[in-house]
């Protein structure tokens, strides 16, 4: 299953009411790490798919919900379970260290 693209418009159905756990990527296209990153995020997608959710906010498009979430460097993930913040990583991290925010 491939990333959601997250906006204000469906971050509450897609993330916040979501029965499952959400892993978010605050990223931006210029972002160095966030580049690094992205390959270990589409292969927690598909690996994790029907497990868990996975989505990406790029806060240029969607500085609301960087502000809302104190994004205040990226690449930040974010794990979300039952409408709530339970895990954030900030900077560029290996698969391990992603997966184990979803443990």
């Amino acid at each position: 299953m491939a990333e959601l693209t997250l906006t204000g418009k469906n971050f509450e159905q897609e993330v916040l009411l979501a029965k499952e756990p959400v892993l978010v990527d605050f990223w931006a296209t210029w972002c160095g790490p966030c580049r690094m990153l992205a390959p270990v995020i589409e292969e927690i997608a598909n690996e994790y798919a029907g497990k868990v959710k996975v989505g990406k906010v790029n806060v240029d498009d969607e500085r609301e919900l960087a502000l809302e979430y104190g994004v205040s460097s990226i690449p930040t993930v974010m794990v979300f379970q039952n409408g709530e913040v339970k895990e954030t990583s900030v900077g560029y991290r290996p698969k391990e260290e992603i997966e184990q925010l979803l443990k």
